[in-house]
């Protein structure tokens, strides 16, 4: 959809480019460029998280050995291995052994459309800034862009919810719960103990940033309801006798 707008330009009707960087001060604009910036911290701190989860092992011929399954956007845990703490494999009784959960669909979701609303607030800023006198004449482009940012607001709500719930997924398949299920820690003379697992504070910061993107399309909704002939019909009917 980011294209919508753009496809305009090629109209003889737009040749005529007139910058206007005031455009950026009116809350129309202003709020585009937050809108910008949100959308970039949300692709920042979800697609480029990396972590690890920590075991400490004791088995054959090995004390306290540290293994670890690395994990980093798009998460498919299930590719995130615990390798042997030793060469031998503990005696040939380790098995590697990877971490449950594939929430790949998720975090593509959530990072998907992060990119796609960057790519967006880039044309409508364009058109903003250079064509906002044809914006303002022709109501089908408000009608198109408030359209646009009705449907986003809502995609920021459902993906920073489904994002929000495969967060707490990952959270709990990577945490101490694992341990009793990983069936190399089962074997005769083998223990493990849960060491550490890499901090998911930023990926909490990625839902907070889901979510005030999602307030700011709301507001965006409205201060582009404003420039369609929606709301002048609806003050004249609210006006009239």
């Amino acid at each position: 959809w980011c294209w919508v707008l753009m496809a305009a330009l090629v109209s003889p009707r737009m040749v005529g480019l007139r910058l206007d960087i005031s455009m950026l001060l009116e809350p129309l604009g202003f709020v585009k460029v937050l809108e910008w910036v949100l959308a970039i911290f949300v692709f920042a701190t979800c697609g480029g998280f990396r972590g690890e989860t920590a075991l400490l092992v004791s088995c054959e011929g090995v004390v306290n050995k540290t293994v670890t399954a690395a994990f980093a956007y798009p998460f498919r845990l299930n590719t995130a291995v615990f390798s042997a703490p030793d060469p031998k494999g503990c005696g040939g009784t380790w098995t590697d052994v990877c971490l449950m959960g594939d929430f790949s669909s998720s975090a593509h979701f959530f990072v998907a459309l992060a990119a796609l609303v960057f790519l967006y607030c880039v044309t409508a800023l364009v058109v903003y800034i250079g064509y906002n006198h044809v914006y303002q004449q022709n109501n089908k482009f408000p009608l198109t862009d408030l359209t646009i940012s009705v449907l986003i607001a809502f995609l920021w709500l459902v993906s920073t919810f489904v994002w929000a719930k495969a967060l707490a997924d990952i959270k709990a398949s990577t945490g101490a719960s694992i341990v009793p299920g990983i069936e190399s820690c089962k074997a005769p003379g083998t223990t493990c103990h849960f060491l550490s697992v890499t901090s998911m504070g930023i990926l909490n910061v990625s839902v907070v940033f889901g979510l005030l993107n999602m307030i700011l399309w709301v507001g965006n909704v409205w201060l582009v309801y404003k420039d369609t002939s929606l709301h002048s019909q609806w003050n004249r009917i609210s006006e009239s006798p």
